[in-house]
């Protein structure tokens, strides 16, 4: 049995790390992708896990599985395939650690996967089952994940999901709106940015929250607020907090670990998430919220993510 298992991208981030007279950039490779961090910070907190998507039979894709086998991620569900090259993704970061990325996905392996090559024997053995917004920009992975969405839910898996807006992917807003809501309408569990609220209804991260519960069917709603922190939220319970102080260098991953790691701690309580008190929140929300902020002193997603000592440690000295 896996505790979650995930479809999705699996990446190569290039990261900026000197820039020559000119403007060009020196960049150093990474892993990423959105679903490949969130499984990460759940093994490194404990979790089995496991990966459905596809990657390149390239250099870059082999990489990618040794990384994800060393994460401890199960890998049998990747599907390495020779016509689609390994997407790549090219992010530039500011003086604050903020992220802006362009992409070499047109397409890319992720974008490929198929129905038919799903290993649904995983989504049978899993506890919780995983999605997010960048398997619905392009077909044939849309369909497919809509297919695998439908498959869990039918055999009652949990299902959690991260819009992950990343607008040059989509060719319109309007398109991103309404596959990004048909994600959340499916979903469980939700862990959304305060951009991505922004953006889904023009509304504050508290009205995106009771949006989410009373409009979208969702038992617990995520929301990150950046240095702000977080507001985790139930029809019966809140829990807000800011980001404990750190020097952030790279945020690159930072919410995808906030993810994996309060699933981490939902899974440690074993309840429903409609069942989750305030104190069961601020268990799952101090560890997320800590977790995310020490990534950010480092740079990658999955590099990035720091021992579960190391983070309660820093939680005993707030």
């Amino acid at each position: 049995m896996y505790d979650v298992v995930a479809l999705g991208e699996l990446l190569i981030d290039f990261s900026t790390k000197a820039v020559d007279a000119a403007g060009y950039p020196t960049m150093a490779a990474s892993p990423g992708g959105a679903p490949s961090n969130f499984l990460a910070a759940l093994n490194a907190y404990g979790a089995k896990t496991a990966l459905i998507g596809k990657v390149g039979e390239d250099a870059f894709g082999r990489l990618l599985l040794a990384t994800l086998t060393e994460a401890g991620i199960d890998t049998r569900g990747i599907v390495r395939d020779p016509e689609v090259f390994t997407t790549l993704a090219f992010v530039t970061v500011d003086e604050h650690g903020e992220r802006s990325f362009s992409f070499a996905r047109k397409p890319g392996a992720d974008t490929q996967l198929r129905w038919e090559e799903v290993d649904k024997a995983l989504i049978d053995q899993a506890n919780v089952f995983h999605f997010g917004g960048l398997s619905l920009t392009d077909e044939p992975a849309r369909a497919t994940t809509q297919q695998a969405v439908a498959y869990a839910a039918e055999r009652g898996k949990l299902i959690t999901y991260d819009p992950n807006l990343r607008k040059p992917l989509w060719r319109s807003e309007e398109e991103a709106r309404e596959q990004l809501l048909w994600g959340v309408q499916q979903a469980d569990v939700v862990k959304i940015s305060d951009e991505e609220v922004a953006f889904l209804w023009g509304c504050s991260p508290d009205e995106g929250a009771e949006r989410l519960l009373n409009e979208c069917g969702v038992a617990l709603a995520m929301v990150t607020l950046g240095a702000a922190g977080c507001l985790l939220k139930t029809k019966k319970a809140c829990f807000r907090a800011p980001c404990p102080p750190v020097h952030p260098v790279d945020t690159c991953g930072a919410g995808d670990i906030f993810g994996g790691s309060a699933v981490a701690r939902l899974l440690e309580l074993q309840k429903a998430p409609s069942d989750l008190t305030e104190q069961d929140l601020a268990y799952i929300g101090r560890f997320a919220l800590t977790s995310a902020s020490l990534s950010t002193e480092h740079t990658g997603g999955i590099p990035s993510i720091q021992n579960r000592d190391v983070i309660l440690e820093r939680m005993e000295l707030l």
